[in-house]
């Protein structure tokens, strides 16, 4: 992309992300990401809608009823986009691919998260760290994360899923919102990693797929594909109801992993409305956090 042609189209984002921060967030961008407090304030007693896990139950013993400490809460979030930017990422069937997409969406969420004068970071990865920015505030970083996003050129092509997330772990000392953006595919299981990070932070994966990965088009001859990361050739015998079947089954184990670990996960359409279902996921969670 031309240095023109980005700066336009980083221009472009940032006034559609002025129309729609107060729909992405619907004011609940606060509420459903609330860090831990960094400072004690007080104990009182407990009420019925309070969080049962802010309990001290050594000033509960000692008074003989429920205490709750209660804090004073972060004004200002750290906010991490993780980046998949392996080779598999340069795939699309649609005028996009699942790069641009995760990009324009991760971009959308840094003016969001900016414009609530949180802090922003990225790190990028393929089986590699290909990129780290410190989480920082002020529109002129938010720029640049936005610039290497769609410009960024990958030294490699694999993808090692389990290595981002503990690296993330070990850089970012203070709780932190993690967006999680890829595929999710990843020779390497990082089921576990996932877990523990979610245990610190609070983790959301973003999804990218493109459609033709849940259901394969009819009629399509046998044909010969290659693997953009380790260049294996696939043989496809023209049989798209068992490949499709295939397809569903992975795409459901990705999901599952999510599930253990606990982390809301975000299906996004490679070329469709990515907005869509991130207002959805705000709807959701804002519910869930009334609940609580």
């Amino acid at each position: 992309m031309l240095p023109q042609e980005l700066a336009s189209r980083i221009r472009l984002l940032e006034i559609r992300t002025d129309r729609v921060v107060e729909e992405i967030t619907g004011g609940a961008y606060r509420s459903i990401f609330k860090g831990r407090g960094i400072e004690f304030d007080e104990v009182r007693e407990y009420t019925f809608e309070d969080d049962v896990r802010m309990i001290d139950w050594n000033v509960s013993a000692r008074m003989g009823s429920p205490y709750i400490k209660k804090f004073i809460e972060e004004r200002e979030l750290n906010v991490m986009f993780l980046v998949d930017v392996s080779a598999s990422g340069s795939f699309g069937s649609t005028a996009r691919s699942k790069r641009q997409t995760a990009a324009e969406l991760a971009a959308l969420l840094a003016f969001s998260a900016g414009k609530n004068g949180d802090k922003t970071g990225l790190m990028m990865f393929s089986d590699q760290i290909e990129l780290f920015l410190p989480p920082r505030s002020g529109r002129r970083h938010a720029l640049r994360m936005i610039r290497e996003m769609f410009a960024f050129e990958p030294q490699h092509k694999g993808t090692n899923i389990a290595l981002a997330l503990t690296e993330c772990a070990r850089v970012l000392k203070k709780r932190s919102i993690i967006f999680l953006l890829s595929d999710l595919v990843s020779p390497e299981d990082y089921s576990k990693e996932l877990k523990l990070l979610n245990r610190r932070h609070d983790v959301v994966a973003l999804k990218i797929f493109d459609p033709i990965e849940y259901k394969w088009p009819e009629n399509i001859p046998p044909v010969d594909f290659v693997d953009a990361e380790s260049g294996e050739v696939v043989v496809f015998d023209g049989r798209s109801d068992a490949l499709t079947a295939e397809l569903t089954a992975f795409q459901k184990e990705r999901e599952a992993v999510c599930r253990d670990a606990r982390v809301d996960m975000i299906n996004v359409a490679n070329g469709g409305d990515v907005l869509k279902p991130v207002i959805e996921f705000f709807s959701r969670r804002k519910k869930r956090s009334k609940r609580m």
